[in-house]
């Protein structure tokens, strides 16, 4: 039975046999991005990066949950990270989601409420805003002056800067 682990275990094949070697832990240009799960985006291409120069960081929304925060606290604290790229982007699965209505279904099927929240979300802009609000009050974050959010068009490729 073929699955699509089992397709993309070739890749891991070659990716060993043409390995460049390690790289250091920290990242050459100190810097983080928080951006979605979602398979359109290819921080890599997008910014122009290579393997070893930045932390990427994703999740559903590309959101600035509790989860995340404690991601940023280790990078910039154990991996001297010290600018924050926050990106959302377009057509995003949580922009307009029902979050009520899909809490009352996992609990129809499950019998009880997840203890998070999914943090879906209105306006697109507003929400890249309310996350850099976010990191920016983080008290455990050291470097917290050199954050900017981004909304990224996945239609056309169009990167556009968000200012609180």
């Amino acid at each position: 039975m073929s699955s699509a682990i089992d397709d993309i275990l070739a890749n891991a094949v070659e990716h060993e046999a043409d390995f460049e070697g390690p790289r250091a832990v920290i990242p050459t240009r100190h810097l983080a991005i928080v951006t979605c799960m979602d398979s359109r985006i290819d921080s890599f291409r997008i910014f122009g990066l290579d393997s070893g120069e930045a932390h990427i960081l994703r999740n559903a929304g590309g959101l600035a949950s509790d989860d995340m925060l404690r991601s940023l606290v280790l990078s910039q604290r154990l991996l001297q990270t010290r600018e924050i790229v926050l990106m959302h982007h377009t057509q995003c699965g949580l922009h307009g989601a029902d979050e009520p209505k899909l809490r009352a279904e996992l609990a129809a099927d499950t019998g009880e409420q997840p203890a998070y929240e999914f943090g879906a979300f209105e306006d697109l802009d507003e929400a890249v805003r309310a996350a850099i609000r976010r990191v920016r009050e983080h008290r455990f974050l050291p470097h917290r002056d050199r954050i900017r959010g981004f909304v990224y068009d996945v239609e056309t490729g169009h990167l556009r800067e968000v200012i609180v």
